[in-house]
């Protein structure tokens, strides 16, 4: 946690405004933090969610993030990575789960507004669900605002470290704002956790070229 805030001090610092990035950078997208797994459906109204202890669903977590690490076959990340990401969508809450439903389909209208309206009601309600965090810092970063998407990361890391999504995201951040060492470094953390993400691997390969003084 120590070193998450010292990483964050001089980067939030300088993220209140943002930067002349120049022509060449991209837009931000949600898709920077995969942080949208196929919405769960509503029924009746409500989020059908399946009561389960908080233990058996952290013993869970920690065969899938090992089954994931090891997995060479992509047909076999890419299942583990949607179950994984199907348990951080699982707030406990029917109300939290719904609310969380709708600001998906908010952001994928980008109705901004309306997304973090929901998801402030999100975070207040569950602040123990890293993906309310998550997904407040994929609205906050669609928007250009770096700093407040950087506040919201370091609330989802503090409650899953192992959060490739978050990591990645706070990658992208580093490396726009011209932190490229400190986003190597994040970058190769995404990597370790789920081998097979293709922008950290390019983002990898371009930053280490970059160090090397190679042409990018």
């Amino acid at each position: 946690m120590f070193a998450i805030l010292i990483l964050f001090a001089p980067v939030a610092a300088t993220a209140q405004t943002v930067p002349d990035l120049g022509p060449e950078a991209d837009t931000p997208s949600v898709e920077d933090f995969d942080a949208l797994p196929d919405p769960e459906p509503e029924t009746g109204g409500q989020v059908v969610v399946e009561d389960e202890d908080p233990t058996e669903t952290l013993s869970k977590l920690d065969s899938l993030y090992a089954d994931l690490s090891g997995a060479d076959d992509p047909a076999v990340r890419e299942r583990v990575s949607r179950d994984i990401r199907r348990i951080w969508m699982d707030s406990g809450s029917d109300t939290v789960n719904l609310l969380m439903v709708r600001a998906g389909h908010a952001i994928q209208a980008k109705d901004h507004g309306l997304a973090l309206d929901l998801l402030d009601v999100v975070v207040v309600l569950r602040p123990s669900f890293a993906e309310g965090w998550n997904r407040r810092a994929t609205v906050h970063y669609m928007k250009e605002d770096f700093g407040k998407s950087l506040v919201d990361i370091e609330r989802t890391l503090a409650l899953e470290p192992r959060h490739w999504g978050a990591l990645s995201g706070l990658a992208i951040i580093q490396r726009r704002l011209g932190f490229e060492n400190e986003s190597l470094e994040t970058f190769r953390r995404a990597l370790q956790i789920h081998p097979g993400l293709e922008n950290a691997e390019n983002a990898i390969e371009a930053l280490e070229k970059a160090a090397e003084g190679e042409p990018v």
